[in-house]
């Protein structure tokens, strides 16, 4: 019997190991690259029949451009994709354009790959790291942000349908590349259908 794509992703999932290869000798950590899970994945993703296409898209959100990254697993007839998103920095000391760009499609490319072959980076450095900076105070319109997050995660408790849980989805769409809302519908939704 022929594997679906959720149970080819399933299997992928399962038997994904990305190592944190790269270190950060200013920060001091070890971290994991986009490169470092396409590596890995390809003998698996070959093995299961599938392939990985990885596209970048500039959107506008708030005042900001932000690179869209979108993983997309296919195993010929149906496909499975997640997006995440990252904002280009104001400017990078000894950086050109190009270059930040390239940063911020690699960061969001990274993302999309975490959420598709369900990845934790909460514990990486990488996550937290400040580079040397102290936490700075939240402004309000990042207070304003958490908030919305805040609210978007109380209303997904609240679901108890998949269709309440579709227009939650769609009641946040500022929220697409947050982590924090897209596991919380994804938990949801599993405890509703068992």
């Amino acid at each position: 019997m022929e594997k679906n794509i959720n149970q080819q992703l399933m299997a992928i999932q399962a038997e994904l190991k990305a190592p944190k290869s790269q270190y950060n000798s200013f920060g001091k950590y070890k971290y994991r690259s986009c490169e470092d899970i396409l590596e890995a994945a390809k003998p698996i993703l070959a093995k299961n029949g599938c392939t990985l296409t990885m596209t970048d898209d500039v959107v506008f959100v708030g005042e900001r451009y932000y690179i869209k990254a979108t993983a997309t697993l296919s195993n010929g007839t149906a496909t499975v994709s997640v997006s995440a998103l990252a904002r280009e920095a104001n400017e990078k000391k000894g950086m050109d354009e190009s270059q930040i760009t390239g940063t911020a499609s690699s960061y969001a490319r990274k993302y999309a790959l975490n959420g598709l072959f369900c990845i934790d980076d909460t514990k990486d450095a990488d996550a937290t790291n400040t580079h040397g900076q102290e936490a700075k105070p939240k402004t309000k319109k990042e207070q304003m942000y958490e908030d919305t997050v805040q609210d978007a995660l109380d209303e997904i408790k609240q679901c108890n349908t998949v269709e309440d849980l579709k227009n939650t989805y769609k009641h946040y769409p500022m929220l697409i590349a947050e982590k924090r809302f897209i596991d919380a519908l994804s938990e949801r939704k599993k405890e509703i259908k068992s």
